[in-house]
């Protein structure tokens, strides 16, 4: 039964032999990861990349941050005599109106976004002027930086000079670029340095420390990308710094906050005692934190847990394993912002990609170092994640700009349409197989 015609015997297959691991042959193991290495990176360098890494990270952040103000706010809005859930309300009705900011804009043409330039700016101008004048502007926590708009509502404008100084600069620089007039020190720093720094002394009148510091980072970030001189960018650095130095000696609160960095101990008048609570928070969630709900400091001992000391909250509820994811977000977001910025050949895409990225990442690393005790407490909050409708508003704008950037390159407008196509030609595949379903099922002799 196993002999051949000639007479001899065939041997069984035993199927393909084992590839053995030689001297110039990768282990197995070794060389799956090298494929699965490989798939990654190609997948991490795929058109689409930076588009699903910002619609996702912000959209991501936003939804944990809900999770979080709601967590975090019932206590304090017990204490109000207020409804556990009144703060998540409020800011959940500003998430809703930010998502629909964040569409408008991410459907908007890039000429469209530099025309708002100018009356974003303008009317981010006026509003902050308002903000001082007695009647209208609004004082919280010492800072005279709000306008009411009736019953619990209220608005921050310096939280809009932001996106105004990001849509305005890089207009600005945009224009002169063409112009070939960056060459020359004067059209560089005028009059982008003088009208942030108006923006910069309308923000100071109220005392509002933390947002300047993000505006000084935008500006900074801006004179970055527009090839600023090393001996320029440096100027301004330390005219910066000097302001920043007189306005933090000659008030004793700034002192105070600069004097509890990686302070053990409460200090006299307990002036440092928010930001060790927000140790204590942190400490004591370890690696998978005391679970949703369940923080200590939220009771009283923590000032401001839904707001700029979330994270400190969140380290407590969610342990290392939610702080560290909330950083991977903002991180993926931060490259994905570079990565826009870095592959257009448009300069205003450039400009406004890159000051949206710095200020989302400047603003994340301020109130993040704050609450580690690594950087003065400067009362800003965490972007898309503290509560604040101010704050999440020209935030989710900003988010809807990076996403039509990302959408707007070459190699993923091309990547979009063949999408588009497959998907369309799957809906028609579709229709037809319906279509001869029905016909098949009709009865073939007449009546």
């Amino acid at each position: 039964m196993g002999a051949s015609r000639s007479g001899t015997v065939r041997r069984p297959s035993s199927g393909p032999r084992p590839r053995m691991s030689g001297p110039g042959r990768a282990p197995g193991a070794l060389g799956q990861l090298r494929r699965l290495y490989e798939q990654a990176k190609r997948a991490w360098d795929r058109p689409l990349t930076a588009y699903y890494l910002i619609l996702g990270g912000s959209l991501l952040i936003t939804t944990l941050g809900l999770v979080m103000v709601y967590s975090a706010s019932q206590i304090q809005a017990l204490e109000y005599s207020l409804s556990p859930s009144y703060f998540f309300r409020k800011q959940f009705l500003a998430a809703v109106l930010g998502t629909i900011l964040l569409i408008v804009a991410m459907r908007m043409p890039v000429r469209l976004h530099r025309a708002l330039a100018y009356p974003i700016l303008v009317g981010s101008v006026f509003l902050m002027i308002l903000v001082q004048v007695p009647g209208i502007g609004h004082a919280v926590n010492g800072n005279q930086n709000w306008i009411s708009l009736g019953g619990p509502f209220q608005l921050q404008p310096s939280e809009f000079g932001k996106l105004a100084l990001v849509l305005w600069g890089a207009d600005l620089l945009a224009r002169k670029g063409d112009r070939q007039m960056l060459t020359q020190w004067k059209h560089m720093l005028v009059p982008l340095v003088p009208v942030t720094f108006m923006l910069l002394g309308l923000i100071m009148l109220g005392g509002d420390m933390g947002t300047a510091i993000i505006l000084t980072a935008i500006l900074f970030g801006l004179l970055w990308l527009a090839g600023a001189p090393t001996r320029l960018f440096g100027g301004v650095l330390a005219v910066a710094g000097l302001l920043g130095f007189i306005l933090i000696r000659t008030s004793p609160n700034r002192m105070a906050r600069l004097a509890c960095l990686g302070t053990s101990d409460a200090g006299p008048g307990d002036q440092c005692w928010q930001a060790l609570h927000g140790i204590y928070a942190l400490a004591s969630g370890g690696f998978f934190g005391s679970g949703l709900g369940a923080s200590v400091e939220k009771w009283g001992q923590l000032p401001e847990p839904h707001t700029d000391f979330i994270f400190a909250i969140t380290g407590e509820e969610l342990g290392l394993a939610g702080t560290l994811s909330v950083l991977g977000l903002f991180a993926a977001l931060g490259y994905a912002g570079i990565r826009v910025a870095g592959r257009t050949e448009e300069p205003f895409v450039r400009y406004a990609a890159g000051g949206v990225t710095t200020w989302i990442t400047a603003q994340a690393v301020v109130n993040i170092g704050a609450v580690l005790g690594l950087l003065p407490i400067a009362g800003v909050p965490l972007p898309l994640f503290s509560y604040g409708g101010s704050a999440l508003l020209p935030t989710m704008f900003a988010i809807g700009l990076l996403i039509a950037f990302a959408r707007d390159e070459p190699a993923a407008r091309a990547a979009l349409a063949m999408r588009l196509a497959a998907s369309g030609k799957k809906r028609s595949a579709g229709r037809w197989n319906t279509m001869r379903r029905r016909a098949k099922a009709r009865p073939s002799g007449e009546r």
